[in-house]
């Protein structure tokens, strides 16, 4: 091992003196380097505190919010109030909910806070979507959400409520359409249909077929459909259907 002695190493006004190459360890003696022989008496800053070679510190982390989980998670474009749960919520923090296929934006109309752990959000979106929620405290600490929230138009019905006919007792009705919009399915919510006729579900639109069955007297049968979109959503709607009958065994009179 080579070993140059000197004294002092002064490098030219202006230029840098550079120990070793990149990858090489370069080794000072126990207490070579004192803090009273640099700079500032040996001291660096760190987040505006000075700290002496050797000292430490404790640098103050933030406190970002997070999302757990929100109720609703599908709202209609009328204005909505949505609970949001999750931590470190301070008053009153900003909501906001982004398109995930756009990136468009909806401000809440308004922010409740209730806790560090609950806020709700009352928004008013014009738009049918899939939103991510942004959550900004007011010291500017925030968290952005996946597709949490979901922009739907309920089913609307089309067909009106009430009477879908009279029949004749054991009659065939032939096929009886309800619509709805948005509607994926339908299902009989309570009453009952008469005995032979069936609920056929479909998309849009679902039909009431059958010959009637099980009734000996003039009977109104009552009962509520429940429309169900893709997102859940339902609507219900009553109507009836009646069956009549005429006498059987008349008498006569001379």
């Amino acid at each position: 091992m080579s070993e140059v002695k000197v004294n002092k190493i002064s490098p030219r006004s202006g230029t840098t003196v550079t120990m070793g190459d990149s990858g090489d360890t370069v080794v000072f003696p126990s207490n070579a380097l004192q803090n009273s022989s640099l700079p500032g008496s040996g001291q660096i800053t760190i987040n505006g505190q000075a700290v002496a070679l050797g000292g430490s510190v404790t640098i103050a982390t933030e406190t970002r919010p997070t999302v757990s989980g929100i109720s609703p998670s599908t709202i209609e474009n009328t204005q909505t109030s949505v609970v949001i749960t999750g931590t470190n919520f301070a008053s009153v923090p900003l909501v906001t909910a982004i398109s995930s296929t756009t990136g468009a934006q909806f401000i809440a109309d308004e922010v409740s806070f209730t806790s560090s752990t609950s806020i709700t959000a009352k928004f008013t979106i014009s738009v049918d979507a899939s939103y991510k929620l942004y959550v900004e405290n007011p010291d500017g600490n925030a968290v952005q959400t996946g597709a949490i929230l979901t922009v739907s138009d309920a089913p609307a019905w089309q067909t009106s409520a009430g009477t879908l006919g009279t029949f004749s007792g054991g009659a065939n009705i032939g096929t009886i359409t309800l619509t709805a919009t948005n509607s994926t399915g339908m299902t009989v919510q309570s009453g009952s249909l008469p005995g032979g006729i069936t609920l056929n579900s479909g998309s849009g639109s679902s039909t009431l077929t059958g010959t009637e069955s099980g009734a000996s007297a003039d009977t109104t049968y009552n009962f509520t459909i429940r429309a169900t979109d893709a997102e859940g959503q339902t609507a219900d709607r009553a109507f009836s259907l009646t069956f009549t009958f005429t006498a059987n065994n008349s008498m006569s009179f001379n």
